[in-house]
C-alpha cells in the first residue's frame, strides 16, 4: 500500500500539471475538480487494497510447518 500512496501522489501531481493540456477533452468537468480526483484516488486505493489482501489471505491459510518441510 506504500507504493500505492506514492503512485497516487505522483499521479495527482502529474494530473494537476497536465490539466490545462487535457482541458479540451474534459466535458462537464473542470480541470481541477476535487471530487473527480478524490473519487479516482479512492477507487484505485480500494483496488490496490484488494490486490494486496488476496495474496496475504492465501498466505495466512498455509500451514508453515508443511511449507518448510516441502522446501
Amino acid at each position: 500500500m506504500r507504493l500505492t500512496g506514492i503512485g497516487a501522489a505522483i499521479g495527482l501531481a502529474g494530473a494537476a500539471a497536465a490539466s490545462r493540456a487535457i482541458a479540451a477533452i474534459l466535458f462537464g468537468v473542470s480541470p481541477l475538480d476535487p471530487i473527480t480526483y478524490a473519487g479516482v484516488t479512492v477507487l484505485l486505493a480500494a483496488v490496490s487494497a484488494v490486490a494486496c489482501s488476496v495474496p496475504a489471505w492465501r498466505a495466512v491459510r498455509v500451514d508453515p510447518a508443511s511449507t518448510l518441510r516441502s522446501e
